[in-house]
């Protein structure tokens, strides 16, 4: 045993970190890239390694020999004998099975031809095989490409999707020197290694994947330098129309495209155009509950889409995931701030949409000066003594929303507002009587669901432009929205253990600001109840991320 090493490498493949060990950042580094992070109390980090995770890891380059040497040389001890097995064994099968094209046809091959026979006895791919190779490979239905994939990595091998795309309708795209509102543009060199990954010179090796960037990082910006590498046309998916909007914009002041050629497919307008803007939602519309198909599904079929990009990818819904399972002849891109799926269906992002290509920790890019560096403040509450008994006599998800709308929060909200008097405020929550009556209280406007867009766009613009310096938002804030001025955020309450809503919302203040302003991050949380028990779970993917969390009183705040 060596003391002088971080980490505890445990045979059910969890690893333990000393958080306050010397050598516990130059773990961090690396550990995340192949293990996911499940707890994060002071002392102790607790990794799991899994399969998708070493997959992932795979699919950017890292390496079994490059794992087990981490281990040995960050362990106490060396590693178990069979988390070592493991490691060499599940990252062995990413691309042991190949498609390819041979004759214009779709073939599964893979060097292991014993793998191929017990697949094919077991009947796993029966109702897709449409012939054999002389070599073994198995000739398949071209329309089951994705069913193929999600069959064959829920039984532990993750397929290389080497069969290539349709082009595309071609659209000669080109980004800007010099923004339509006067700026310098030069895509940033992260952002252009993630767009390099993703296109990958224009071979069957790329054009499927994730990049994951914090939000500020300029993801719109990676989609962008992809499109200007294949010049196709495209459609972008998002989350909702103010998105829409955003992307547009940002479309037409970064890059030589005419207005009329960026479309707007959303429940005001349905214009199709060589770039497309929709949302998921209207997608996933339909005239009657129940009803089939979808009402705008067509639009999948509308154009010959060289590229799908789908914008905030971890909220992909699943009739979507579905359409995508035959798509899997056009490139696809996703972008995210974090992979983490609430629902557990991150083996369909890697599936359907593809592995991860580039994910850039986020404290490197905080110190390069693209994000803001942040702060983190959990604002513990107690819960009034009134209204205890209560409290316990409730179920579990009872008391978590008893906890969350725990009416001495405002208290705590106003002696943040008199912390940051001259600053730029969002204030988050979940439950919409709580942030209505907060609203009222400090006199701010809000935004929820049922705002409409026009009255969402312009007072996204008051807050832009210093005319209205506190706004609050439900979780209609949580995504796509750009607010490069807001440097303090309250969350005031959120989703249970949400992971990736506590990614998003941080991520609301991150892009850079002018003098190197900090941005702050505060959640409010009752103390001693079901809602702090939540906050841990919620802080583990920015934990993750290298940030931690200061636990403070409300009488701190002062």
């Amino acid at each position: 045993m060596s003391a002088d090493r971080p980490l505890w490498v445990q045979s059910d493949r969890t690893i333990l970190l000393e958080v306050g060990h010397a050598q516990a950042a130059a773990a961090q580094a690396f550990l995340p890239q192949f293990a996911e992070l499940e707890k994060s109390p002071e002392r102790f980090h607790t990794y799991r390694i899994t399969p998708l995770s070493l997959w992932n890891a795979a699919a950017v380059g890292v390496t079994a020999e490059q794992v087990v040497d981490f281990l040995r040389r960050m362990g106490r001890d060396a590693p178990p004998a069979n988390v070592v097995h493991d490691v060499q064994d599940f990252l062995r099968r990413y691309g042991l099975l190949k498609l390819v094209r041979r004759g214009g046809a779709l073939v599964l091959e893979t060097s292991d031809r014993r793998l191929l026979v017990d697949l094919d006895r077991a009947g796993v791919l029966e109702k897709f095989v449409r012939g054999r190779e002389e070599d073994g490979g198995l000739r398949l239905d071209d329309l089951a490409r994705g069913e193929v994939k999600q069959a064959l990595l829920k039984l532990g091998y993750p397929v290389d999707d080497q069969a290539g795309y349709t082009a595309g309708a071609p659209y000669p795209f080109r980004l800007r020197e010099t923004t339509l509102s006067g700026k310098p543009f030069v895509v940033r060199p992260y952002q252009k290694l993630a767009a390099d990954l993703f296109h990958s010179g224009g071979s069957e090796k790329g054009g499927s994947g994730v990049i994951v960037l914090p939000c500020g990082a300029g993801k719109t910006v990676v989609a962008m330098a992809v499109l200007e590498r294949l010049r196709c046309e495209t459609l972008v998916l998002t989350t909702n129309t103010v998105a829409v909007r955003q992307w547009r914009t940002e479309l037409i002041d970064k890059a030589q495209v005419p207005p009329e050629d960026v479309g707007e497919y959303t429940g005001d307008r349905k214009e199709i155009r060589p770039i497309t803007i929709s949302t998921y939602q209207i997608l996933t519309h339909r005239k009657e509950k129940g009803a089939t198909p979808f009402t705008h599904f067509g639009l999948f079929a509308a154009k010959d889409w060289g590229l799908i990009v789908y914008d905030e990818v971890h909220l992909l819904p699943a009739p979507v995931f579905r359409a995508s399972a035959d798509l899997q002849a056009r490139r696809r891109l996703g972008l995210t701030a974090t992979l983490v799926r609430e629902d557990q269906h991150e083996e369909d992002v890697f599936s359907l949409i593809g592995p991860k290509r580039f994910d850039m920790p986020w404290k490197e890019l905080e110190q390069q000066g693209w994000i803001a560096e942040a702060r983190c403040i959990e604002v513990r509450v107690p819960f009034p003594q009134g209204e205890r008994l209560a409290y316990l006599a409730a179920p579990n998800r009872e008391q978590f929303r008893l906890a969350s709308e725990n009416k001495d929060k405002l208290e705590a909200l106003l002696r943040v507002l008199a912390r940051h008097p001259d600053d730029h405020v969002l204030v988050i929550g979940q439950y919409l009587e709580q942030i209505e009556a907060m609203a009222r209280a400090i006199g701010a406007p809000l935004i929820v669901g049922k705002t409409p867009t026009a009255e969402r766009e312009r007072l996204y613009a008051d807050f832009k432009a210093g005319r209205i310096p506190v706004l609050v938002v439900s979780k209609v804030g949580n995504f796509a929205i750009d607010l490069p001025d807001a440097n303090v955020a309250v969350q005031v309450s959120g989703t249970f253990g949400s992971r990736q809503e506590e990614a998003q919302r941080l991520g609301r203040i991150l892009r850079p600001k002018s003098g190197g302003t900090p941005a702050t991050f505060y959640s409010l949380v009752s103390k001693d109840t079901k809602e702090e028990e939540c906050a841990e779970r919620r802080q583990r993917y920015l934990t993750e991320r290298g940030y931690t969390y200061r636990i403070a009183s409300v009488a701190e705040l002062t």
